[in-house]
C-alpha cells in the first residue's frame, strides 16, 4: 500500500521513475563522460516543455521552466556521474560496463529530480522560475566548480540552490537538515620524499626515503592531536605510500598521499601548513628532501545558509512532522562539491534516508551498494513541495 504522504501526482510517476533509475544504474558513466545520461535527461526535459541548455562542464544540463509572473528563481541540483568500481551486487540491472558503477546513488538523485520536473511541468502551479541542474563529475572531479566557471549562475541566475543525497542507515522517509558547516573540506596532499638510492647491503652510502617516510607517517598523527583544540574536528590520514621494488634496493623516492578534512577554513589552512612543515622537517632529519603538492581538485567546507536551511527543514516538517526529521543532525566528515554552488549562491544541502539494515543497502562507494527505490517517491515529492513553498503562487 503506497504511503499517504507521497504526493498523488508523484505516486502516478513512481513506476516509470523506478524503471528509469534502474536503467541509469545499468548504464553508468564516469565523470565528464555522462554523454548518454545527459542526452536522456535533456530529451525528457524538452518533452515536458523546459528550456534546456546542454553543455556546461561538457555534459551538464540546465533546464528552466517559468510559470506565473513571479521573479523568484529556485535551483535544484542532481549529480549524474558514476564511480570507477566493479559492481558485485548481482542485481538484474547491475552495471553493464565493467569497472563503472553507480555506487553513490546518483542514478537515484537524477531519477528523482526528473520525476519532480515532470510533475512540476504537468501538474503543479507556482509563481516564478524553477531551474533543474544536472551536474557531471561530482565524484572528486569538481564538476560543480566547472559549471560555475562556465557561467552557470551568470547564464541562469538563481535566488537559492538546493541539493539532496541519499544516506544508507537512515530510515526511508526521513530527511536531515543542518544549518552552518555540514560537510568537511577535502584536500589531497601528495608528498614526495627524495633520497639517494643504492644497494640495500650498503645503507651507509644511501639516503633512505623509506625510513624518512615512515617517520613522517608517525609524525603526521600528531597534527590533529597536538595542533587542534580537542573539540575541533580535523582529519589527517595517509591513504597510500609507494616506494621501492626489492628488499635489496634502497629506492630514490617514496610518495605518500594524504587526505585532509576540516569543518572550518581556518582549521583547513592550519592543517595544510603543519603537514608541509613536518614533511620538510622529517625529510631533512634523515638527509632527504620533500616535495609537497596540494591537489587543485579540493572541496571547500559545505556551508548551509541559515535562512534557506530553515525553509528546507520547515517544508519537511510541515509534510512529515517531527517523525520525518533526523533528530540531532550532526556535521559529517565526508565532502561534497555542491559546496562550490553554496559559495556562489545561498542555499542548503540535505540528506534523505536510504533505509536501515539490508533495505538500506551497503555503505556508499561499496561495490554491492544499490539505491533503494522505495526512497524515490519521497525525494521527488520533497522537491515538488520545496518548489511550491519557495515559489508560492499568489491567490
Amino acid at each position: 500500500m503506497p504511503s499517504p504522504t507521497i504526493l498523488p501526482e508523484i505516486r502516478e510517476l513512481t513506476t516509470p521513475m523506478v524503471a528509469l533509475r534502474q536503467h541509469l544504474h545499468a548504464h553508468p558513466e564516469l565523470s565528464y563522460e555522462e554523454f548518454e545520461t545527459s542526452r536522456l535527461v535533456a530529451d525528457k526535459l524538452r518533452g515536458w516543455g523546459y528550456e534546456v541548455h546542454h553543455g556546461l562542464a561538457g555534459t551538464g544540463v540546465v533546464a528552466s521552466l517559468r510559470k506565473g509572473r513571479g521573479n523568484r528563481v529556485i535551483g535544484l541540483r542532481a549529480d549524474m556521474d558514476a564511480l570507477p568500481i566493479l559492481e558485485t551486487s548481482g542485481l538484474p540491472y547491475a552495471s553493464r560496463h565493467d569497472g563503472k558503477m553507480h555506487a553513490c546513488g546518483h542514478d537515484g538523485h537524477t531519477a528523482m529530480l526528473l520525476a519532480a520536473g515532470q510533475c512540476l511541468a504537468q501538474s503543479i502551479d507556482f509563481d516564478g522560475t524553477v531551474r533543474l541542474i544536472f551536474q557531471p563529475a561530482e565524484e572528486g572531479h569538481v564538476g560543480a566548480r566547472k559549471m560555475i566557471e562556465d557561467g552557470l549562475f551568470q547564464l541562469f541566475p538563481c535566488d537559492a540552490v538546493f541539493a539532496m543525497h541519499n544516506w544508507p542507515g537512515l530510515p526511508v522517509g526521513k530527511f536531515g537538515f543542518l544549518s552552518g558547516p555540514f560537510m568537511a573540506s577535502a584536500d589531497t596532499v601528495t608528498i614526495g620524499i627524495n633520497g639517494r638510492g643504492g644497494h640495500g647491503a650498503m645503507p651507509q652510502d644511501t639516503v633512505d626515503p623509506i625510513v624518512a617516510a615512515a617517520s613522517l607517517v608517525m609524525a603526521l598523527q600528531s597534527v590533529v592531536a597536538r595542533n587542534l583544540p580537542p573539540l575541533e574536528m580535523g582529519v589527517v590520514g595517509v591513504g597510500s605510500i609507494h616506494g621501492g621494488s626489492s628488499s635489496s634496493v634502497v629506492p630514490t623516492r617514496v610518495e605518500l598521499a594524504v587526505t585532509v578534512r576540516a569543518l572550518k577554513e581556518t582549521t583547513r589552512e592550519l592543517l595544510l601548513q603543519r603537514i608541509e612543515a613536518l614533511a620538510h622537517a622529517q625529510a631533512q632529519a634523515f638527509g632527504a628532501t620533500a616535495e609537497v603538492t596540494v591537489s587543485a581538485n579540493a572541496f571547500p567546507v559545505l556551508y548551509n545558509h541559515p535562512r534557506e536551511t530553515a525553509l528546507a527543514r520547515a517544508v519537511a516538517l510541515g509534510w512529515l512532522g517531527e517523525e520525518g526529521l533526523v533528530a540531532d543532525m550532526q556535521p559529517m566528515t565526508c565532502s561534497e562539491d555542491f559546496a562550490f554552488m553554496l559559495q556562489a549562491r545561498p542555499g542548503s544541502y540535505l540528506i534523505m534516508g536510504n533505509g536501515e539494515g539490508t533495505a538500506g543497502g551497503c555503505l556508499l562507494h561499496n561495490p554491492a551498494y544499490d539505491f533503494n527505490d522505495a526512497c524515490l517517491p519521497y525525494g521527488a515529492s520533497y522537491w515538488v513541495k520545496l518548489v511550491s513553498a519557495f515559489l508560492d503562487p499568489v491567490d
